[in-house]
């Protein structure tokens, strides 16, 4: 499938709202999570594209930014872990990575484009795509058109919980990103997965909110509006792992957990979820690897990977 060159019109990014305390004396103030956030000049909003061509390039790069960052955060396991991204012009297509390259090695001009059928049609053909990855995430996109990107890696603290098939709790700040029907467990587990059944029952359990899924005796999944938001709750899911088998194992030896409460938990989630901020979340890790590598992974047709200035 070659690349389209139609042109696309800029739309306004939308902006999901949020009423924002303020103090005592001040009145009620209408922000955005990112502008309340943003103490003076608020950070940019997601990036708009002129062309199809520039907009594939600029996923392109991200998603080969994700696979270096996740590299760095050490989950690779051999052949297992796979990103899928959506096509901008063709969203019944999606991006995913060669089949036995490692992650930190990835570029952009290395994935694979494939359709709902599993036919590999554009992208990098040098190798294959991964088959259990692809049974994952088409079901997740069949299911989810508003998920674009998807993420699943065989991290060690992700599948030392999945041994217990529950759901993180709430114990700290930062896993209250994945508070409420943001969360969910897959609570059967017939080994790879080889059949589109069992990645329809996954995409069925994921729900029609869920951020992150903890898949039982497996591992970890993350979904997004953009890879750069599904790769961030990837990292954050697997690290949110990690603390609490630490909480577990200090609990067990007689030490009471503190719960945030549900009123904290669900404001806490409402003002860092929305896509905006959840995209910025990564940009430190996404610009950290672009420098190491001296901008080794970006698309050539990609202008900017990171925001100039930040």
């Amino acid at each position: 499938m070659a690349p389209s060159a139609v042109q696309v019109e800029d739309t306004p990014v939308p902006r999901s709202k949020q009423l924002v305390p303020r103090a005592k004396d001040e009145p009620t103030q209408e922000k955005t999570p990112l502008q309340a956030i943003s103490q003076g000049v608020c950070l940019p909003g997601i990036p708009l594209f002129s062309s199809y061509d520039k907009h594939r390039a600029w996923i392109l790069s991200h998603m080969a930014g994700a696979f270096r960052v996740f590299a760095r955060h050490g989950l690779t396991e051999g052949m297992s872990g796979h990103i899928s991204v959506r096509d901008p012009e063709h969203p019944h297509t999606f991006w995913t990575n060669p089949l036995g390259k490692h992650f930190g090695l990835l570029k952009a001009s290395d994935m694979v484009l494939v359709d709902y059928d599993g036919n590999v049609v554009g992208g990098n053909q040098s190798r294959p795509a991964n088959a259990a990855g692809f049974l994952i995430h088409s079901a997740v996109h069949k299911a989810r058109p508003d998920v674009n990107a998807a993420c699943h890696c065989h991290g060690k603290a992700g599948k030392a919980w999945s041994a217990f098939a529950r759901p993180l709790e709430m114990i700290n700040q930062d896993v209250c990103y994945f508070y409420g029907d943001a969360q969910a467990v897959y609570e059967d587990f017939g080994g790879v997965v080889f059949s589109e059944e069992e990645g329809q029952r996954l995409a069925a359990a994921l729900g029609p909110k869920g951020k992150g899924m903890v898949l039982r005796n497996h591992g970890l999944l993350t979904v997004g509006g953009t890879v750069d938001e599904a790769a961030f709750l990837y990292t954050l899911m697997e690290r949110s792992c990690d603390v609490q088998l630490k909480v577990e194992a200090a609990a067990a030896n007689g030490v009471p957990k503190v719960y945030v409460d549900d009123e904290a938990a669900a404001y806490t989630f409402k003002m860092s979820s929305d896509a905006e901020s959840l995209y910025w979340e990564f940009q430190p890790d996404l610009e950290y690897e672009y420098e190491a590598s001296n901008g080794a992974f970006k698309h050539p047709d990609c202008d900017e990977v990171v925001w100039p200035g930040y």
